[in-house]
C-alpha cells in the first residue's frame, strides 16, 4: 500500500502558500547550504550551477506545492522527486548526496515556516502541525527519490549487461573476425585490447547453475580479465591471458569446476575469439555427462579428432576392437584394462603386470585373447596407433565402456 499525502491543516497551507512567492530566496539559502554545510556530503561537482538550480526549484516548490493543498494525491511515487532521481543519476551523483539535499531542503522550508509564523502571528499549535507536516513530506519525498533512484540504478545495470552480452554474442558471431569492431568491443567490456585469449565453455544445468562456479570473480582476485556470457545450457568465458600462461589460468578454474567445462588453445587476439569458442566446444564434446572437470583442447586432440568424426569412429571400434566389445561384460572389461595399461606401460608387460597386480603371463595370455578376438596381431606402429584411439573413443559421450 502507498504511503498517503500528510493531511495539511488550513494553517499550514496559508503559510506555504505565501512562501510559494519566496521560492528564488530559498532557493539561494538551499544552494549556500548546499556549499558550506559539509560540503563533502554534497558533492555536485558532475552537476552545472544552473542545473543544480533547477533542481533546488523543482524540489523546494514541489515541498510547498504539497504542504499548500496543491497536489492532493500521495507523495510517496511523487514524479517531480523521481524525474531528480533519474536525472541526477545520468550524471552520476550518488543517491547519498541527494538525501542529504533533501534533508538541507527540508530544514530550509521549516526555518522559512517559522519566520513567516512569526510575521503573521500563527499560533503555536499551528506551528506545531506545520512542522509535522513539513517532516512527513520530505521524508515521502526522500522515499520516492530512493526508490526511483534504485529502479532507474537497475534499469542502467541491466541495458548495460544487455550491451556487455550482445557484444559478445557478435564477437562469437556475425562481427567475428571484424579487427575494428573487436577494439571497439574490448574498450567497452574493459578488455587488453591486445593479448592473446581463450575460450572456456561448462554446461548450465536445468535449474540454471553452470558446471564453473564464480569463474570471474575467481580470476579478477588474480588480477585476470574476463567477461563471461550464459546462454541457455552453456556459460561461455572470454579471458585475457596478457602476461599469464594457459596453465596459470587453468590452475585457477579448475577447482571451480562441479560438471563438464572445457578450454580452447590460446589465439593471438580477440578477434578470433569465435574460433577459440568452436574448439572449446569441441572440446567438451569429448568428455562424458557424468564426469566431472575441466579439460582442455591441448590435451584432447585425439579424442577431439574422433569427436569431429562419429561415422569414422564408429569405424575404428569395430576393426580395432569389435571382437573385444561383444564379449561378456566383466571379460570385455578386464581385456580393455589390460590393453589399456600395457599401452601405456610402453608396451611392457611386466610393467602392465606389476600396475595390474597379476603375472607377467597373464598379462601376455590376456594380450593375446585380444589378439584372436581382433583377427590381427597387437604390434606395430599402425596397431599401436589404432587401438590407443579405439581405447579413447570408449571414453566420449554416447560410447559404451
Amino acid at each position: 500500500m502507498r504511503a498517503q499525502g500528510p493531511d495539511i491543516s488550513s494553517a499550514t497551507r496559508a503559510l506555504a502558500e505565501a512562501l510559494l512567492t519566496e521560492v528564488d530566496t530559498l532557493i539561494e539559502r538551499l544552494l549556500a547550504a548546499i556549499f558550506t554545510d559539509n560540503p563533502a556530503w554534497t558533492d555536485y561537482s558532475p552537476v552545472p550551477r544552473d542545473d543544480l538550480r533547477e533542481g533546488c526549484r523543482d524540489y523546494l516548490t514541489r515541498v510547498l506545492e504539497v504542504l499548500g493543498g496543491h497536489v492532493g494525491r500521495p507523495v510517496s511515487d511523487d514524479d517531480v522527486a523521481a524525474a531528480i532521481a533519474r536525472h541526477r543519476l545520468a550524471q552520476g551523483v550518488p543517491l547519498e548526496v541527494m538525501l542529504r539535499t533533501f534533508r538541507l531542503g527540508g530544514r530550509i522550508v521549516w526555518e522559512a515556516l517559522l519566520e513567516q509564523a512569526a510575521r503573521t502571528g500563527v499560533p503555536p499549535a499551528a506551528v506545531l502541525e506545520a512542522g509535522t507536516a513539513t517532516w512527513t513530506v520530505i521524508d515521502q519525498l526522500s522515499s520516492a527519490l530512493s526508490s526511483a533512484y534504485r529502479d532507474s540504478e537497475l534499469d542502467r545495470v541491466r541495458r548495460d549487461e544487455q550491451r556487455r552480452t550482445a557484444l559478445v554474442e557478435d564477437l562469437l558471431g556475425a562481427r567475428a573476425h571484424d579487427v575494428a569492431f573487436a577494439a571497439r568491443a574490448a574498450q567497452e567490456l574493459e578488455l587488453p585490447a591486445t593479448s592473446a585469449y581463450i575460450a572456456v565453455v561448462a554446461d548450465v544445468g536445468p535449474d540454471g547453475i553452470a558446471a564453473l562456479a564464480g569463474p570471474r570473480t575467481a580470476l579478477r582476485a588474480v588480477g585476470i580479465r574476463s567477461v563471461w556470457l550464459t546462454r541457455v545450457d552453456t556459460l561461455v568465458g572470454l579471458v585475457a591471458l596478457e602476461h599469464r600462461s594457459l596453465g596459470e589460468v587453468l590452475a585457477r578454474l579448475r577447482p571451480l569446476a562441479r560438471g563438464r567445462a572445457a578450454a580452447s588453445p590460446t589465439v593471438p587476439e580477440l578477434a578470433e575469439v569465435s574460433t577459440a569458442h568452436a574448439l572449446a566446444l569441441v572440446a567438451l564434446s569429448t568428455v562424458r555427462p557424468d564426469d566431472p572437470g575441466l579439460v582442455s583442447l591441448e590435451e584432447r586432440y585425439p579424442e577431439a579428432l574422433l569427436a569431429r568424426s562419429p561415422d569414422l569412429t564408429d569405424r575404428l571400434l569395430a576393426r580395432s576392437l569389435g571382437g573385444v566389445l561383444e564379449r561378456p561384460a566383466r571379460e570385455r572389461d578386464v581385456l580393455l584394462r589390460t590393453l589399456a595399461v600395457w599401452l601405456e606401460e610402453d608396451r611392457s608387460a611386466a610393467h602392465a603386470a606389476a600396475r595390474l597386480h597379476c603375472h607377467r603371463n597373464t598379462v601376455l595370455n590376456r594380450l593375446q585373447r585380444v589378439s584372436t578376438l581382433v583377427g590381427r596381431p597387437l604390434h606395430g606402429r599402425r596397431a599401436y596407433v589404432e587401438l590407443s584411439l579405439a581405447l579413447s573413443a570408449l571414453e566420449l559421450p554416447g560410447e559404451p565402456l
